[in-house]
């Protein structure tokens, strides 16, 4: 059991991508400033902006998760979300993704069961 409890905690390939995209643009960008290389400083911040774009191309294609808790059985991070390709309810990227998702955000996804605190790891 972790910290936070017997829950998801989103980990997903959109997630997994764009945080490795991130790390390795502000690592480009760190190592740039020690160099003193100005155009690096701007390739790194690039990346950095490449993977949020990427992290939200890949959420709009399935391969994220709504927010809120999944079904144990969707916990895997290779798991795709099948019903992302209507958007989901309160996801501002979702929304962001064009007014055809915004008004299929509308219907909410059923919550998944959490164990209450007393019960089993």
């Amino acid at each position: 059991m972790s910290a936070h409890g017997h829950v998801d905690l989103g980990h997903t390939v959109a997630g997994w991508t764009g945080t490795t995209l991130a790390l390795l643009g502000f690592a480009g960008a760190g190592a740039a400033v020690c160099a003193a290389w100005p155009p690096g400083i701007l390739i790194g911040l690039a990346v950095v902006v490449l993977a949020g774009v990427v992290t939200w191309l890949l959420h709009l294609a399935g391969w994220g998760k709504p927010s809120g808790p999944r079904p144990e059985s969707e916990w895997d991070w290779r798991t795709r979300d099948t019903a992302a390709g209507a958007g989901h309810a309160d996801c501002l990227g979702c929304r962001a993704g064009g007014p055809r998702r915004a008004v299929a955000a509308a219907r909410p996804r059923p919550a998944a069961r959490l164990p209450a605190a007393g019960e089993g790891a």
